[in-house]
């Protein structure tokens, strides 16, 4: 178990390294480009050019300028954007990483639970009405697009019924800190939250199903059902825990691509000012530094999630755990 874990460790710091190479190395050692006057923006003056020619290194040997930027970027986190006003790269990300991580985290729990309610239910009768129509309504939920989705509800929620007694309690878009206001922070991120969950209960109560009705055939579940287990149990305790292995690798890639970034559209419909939101303004104005930051820290994201699921493997499965 521990020699497991002290695996998984040190291949995560071994990718977290290369990733980092690899994006420096396509941001400001590319061939024929010169990261100079890309960092100091369009127009940048001769000043501008040559401080930040001497501020990152880039006269100096490619693994300075690495040590350099790593250093900028992780520790004294004075990576600055300018294009952006001279703004500050690491504290802005800092300040946005709250609001997506707010609205990553409550549409990850309403998916998880209702499409674990949701597979487990129609695992149990189907081939019944009931499993037919919980796979209809969780296909339904896959095909609508998660801005239409959001549009819609922000016309029924701030605009047409607004004012009834329904829906008088959702404020204007945009967020409120957790610590400013609790029941503020969780007015202003339901109805997001419920939108974005939408497409993961149908992917997911439909991945769910499928493994647990394919589970139900393996021999130790029809040992479980010779003991005389009831069928709720054999199908909660047995067969749950081994269908999980597929859900909770889907969750931990979805979830950490969602604190990433990958949840710009619904941060951009209902006004969020998230670290998606962020990226695609850097894009646009092809902040370099922005990029980069941003890039560094979803890597670092989906790296630490995949090691934290290979983690849960160990207890959801015995094979990992013993190495098998």
């Amino acid at each position: 178990m521990l020699k497991s874990l002290l695996q998984r460790l040190g291949q995560t710091v071994f990718v977290l390294f290369g990733i980092s190479v690899m994006v420096f190395l396509v941001f400001f050692a590319t061939p024929g480009a010169d990261p100079t006057a890309r960092i100091a923006g369009k127009n940048a003056s001769p000043a501008t050019i040559a401080k930040v020619r001497q501020e990152y290194g880039f006269d100096r040997p490619l693994p300075v300028q690495y040590a350099t930027m790593m250093k900028k970027l992780f520790i004294t986190q004075d990576l600055t954007s300018y294009a952006n006003r001279g703004e500050k790269v690491v504290p802005e990300i800092i300040k946005a990483a709250p609001v997506t991580l707010s609205l990553a985290t409550g549409g990850a729990v309403i998916w998880v639970v209702v499409s674990i309610l949701m597979g487990t239910v129609a695992a149990a009768f189907r081939g019944t009405w009931v499993d037919r129509t919980l796979m209809a309504i969780g296909l339904v939920g896959v095909s609508i697009p998660v801005f239409w989705l959001g549009q819609v509800a922000n016309l029924i929620t701030q605009a047409r019924y607004h004012d009834t007694w329904l829906f008088s309690w959702v404020p204007p878009l945009g967020y409120v800190p957790f610590s400013e206001s609790p029941v503020g922070w969780f007015k202003a991120l339901l109805i997001s939250w419920c939108t974005l969950s939408v497409l993961f209960i149908g992917v997911y109560a439909r991945v769910l199903r499928s493994d647990l009705v394919t589970v139900s055939g393996e021999d130790f579940m029809r040992t479980a059902r010779a003991k005389g287990l009831s069928p709720s149990r054999v199908l909660l305790v047995h067969g749950l825990r081994t269908s999980m292995i597929t859900f909770v690798s889907l969750f931990g890639m979805d979830f950490a691509q969602l604190i990433g970034g990958g949840a710009l559209l619904t941060e951009v419909v209902f006004g969020l000012q998230g670290v998606g939101r962020l990226t695609y303004q850097a894009l646009s104005s092809l902040d370099l530094p922005f990029i980069m930051a941003s890039v560094m820290y979803s890597a670092v994201f989906v790296v630490l999630a995949n090691a934290l699921v290979d983690v849960v493997y160990l207890f959801l499965d015995p094979r990992v755990r013993d190495g098998r």
